[in-house]
C-alpha cells in the first residue's frame, strides 16, 4: 500500500537531485476555453522527463550491499536514462533493456551515461520488462521496474507535493482537476494518491493515446487486458501492464476520469506549445496537453492543471509531428 508518508520520504530523499519544475499560467489555453489552465513544466526537470523522481528514489535507497551488483531496468526510453542518470550519481552499474523501435535519441542519451544497453526483438515493452527481470534473477541484479514498483512511485508522486504548494502561490485556492499523461501508470498513482490525502476534492484525468491505452481500457475491464495497439507519437507510454501491475488498483480506485485523443490532436498540441510557450515536448506530453484542452473547453471556468511530462523528442520525431499537425 503507498501511503503519503512515503512520497514526503522519497521527496526529502531526492530533492538534492532533482529541479522544482515551474508551475507556468497558460494564457492561450486560458483564453480558448474559458478555464484558468496551468502547465506543470516536468519536461524542464533533469534527464528531460518526470522520470528521474522514482528512479532516484528507489536507487538511492538502495542498502549498500544491494547497489554494489548493480541495477537492471526496462524501458521505452525515458525511465532508462532517469535510471541510468541515477545509477551513475550512485556510482554503480547499469543495465538497461530496450524494445526495438526506442527513440535513436533517448537511446543515445542512455548511452552517453555508461549504461550497457540490451535490445529485445519485439516492440512490446512488456517483452523488454519480462527479458530484464530475467537478467536480474540470473545476476542476481536489482531490477527496478518503470512503474511496477511501489518505490518508483512514490518518486513519482513527489511532483504532486510540488503542485499543490506551486497552486497555492498562484492563488489557486482549489484545483479542480489534474491531467496526467499515462502509460504504466506510475506519474499517476503516484500523484493521485497525495491528492487523494492533501486535495481530495480535485479530479484526477488520465489521459492516453486512442491508439495504445493499456490502464485506461484495463480499468475499464475491471482487470488487466492486452491491447491491440497502434503505432503513437507518444513513445513514452507506449506498451502494455504486467499482469500484477502496482498502479492497477490505485488507478482503478483513484482515476476519475480517462480522455483519449487521437494521433491528430496529439500532434497538434506538441505544436500548439510551440506555439504558445515556444518550448518543445514529446508527445507523450503532447498527450496530457491535448486531453487538457478538452477538459477545460468541455468544462469551462474551472481551474485545470496540466503535467507535461517530458521533452525527450528527436529532431526527426519533431519534423514528423509538425508536419502532422499541418495536415491536419
Amino acid at each position: 500500500m503507498l501511503t503519503p508518508s512515503d512520497i514526503e520520504s522519497a521527496y526529502k530523499r531526492i530533492r538534492e537531485h532533482t529541479e522544482v519544475t515551474p508551475l507556468i499560467a497558460s494564457g492561450p489555453m486560458s483564453e480558448r476555453s474559458g478555464s484558468q489552465v496551468f502547465i506543470k513544466t516536468e519536461h524542464r526537470q533533469r534527464t528531460g522527463s518526470f522520470k528521474i523522481r522514482g528512479a532516484l528514489n528507489a536507487i538511492l535507497g538502495l542498502d549498500d550491499s544491494t547497489a554494489s551488483l548493480g541495477v537492471v531496468t526496462a524501458s521505452s526510453g525515458n525511465h532508462g536514462i532517469a535510471v541510468a542518470t541515477a545509477a551513475d550519481i550512485r556510482n554503480i552499474g547499469c543495465v538497461v533493456y530496450l524494445p526495438n523501435g526506442a527513440s535513436e535519441s533517448k537511446v543515445a542519451g542512455i548511452r552517453r551515461l555508461g549504461a550497457e544497453i540490451v535490445f529485445v526483438d519485439s516492440t512490446d515493452a512488456v517483452k523488454a520488462e519480462s527479458a530484464a527481470r530475467a537478467e536480474a534473477r540470473a545476476s542476481g541484479r536489482y531490477y527496478l521496474s518503470p512503474y511496477n514498483d511501489l518505490t518508483v512511485v512514490a518518486g513519482q508522486g513527489t511532483v504532486g507535493i510540488e503542485v499543490l504548494a506551486q497552486a497555492s502561490a498562484h492563488g489557486i485556492e482549489s484545483v479542480d482537476v489534474i491531467v496526467v499523461s499515462v502509460g504504466g501508470g506510475g506519474l499517476i498513482s503516484g500523484l493521485s494518491t497525495w491528492l487523494a490525502e492533501h486535495s481530495p476534492t480535485t479530479r484526477i484525468v488520465g489521459a492516453s493515446p486512442a491508439n495504445d491505452m493499456a490502464m485506461a481500457a484495463s480499468v475499464a475491464a475491471g482487470t488487466i487486458v492486452d491491447v491491440a495497439a497502434s503505432p503513437t507519437i507518444s513513445d513514452g507510454t507506449a506498451g502494455g501492464l504486467e499482469s500484477d501491475a502496482v498502479t492497477f488498483p490505485i488507478c482503478e480506485r483513484l482515476v476519475t476520469e480517462w480522455i483519449t485523443p487521437s494521433e491528430a490532436q496529439i500532434a497538434a498540441a506538441v505544436a500548439t506549445m510551440i506555439d504558445d510557450h515556444h518550448e518543445l515536448v514529446e508527445g507523450a506530453a503532447g498527450v496530457a496537453l491535448a486531453a487538457g484542452a478538452q477538459y477545460a473547453e468541455q468544462n469551462p471556468a474551472s481551474s485545470v492543471i496540466v503535467v507535461s511530462c517530458g521533452a525527450n523528442i528527436s529532431a526527426s520525431a519533431t519534423q514528423a509531428v509538425l508536419q502532422a499537425a499541418a495536415r491536419h
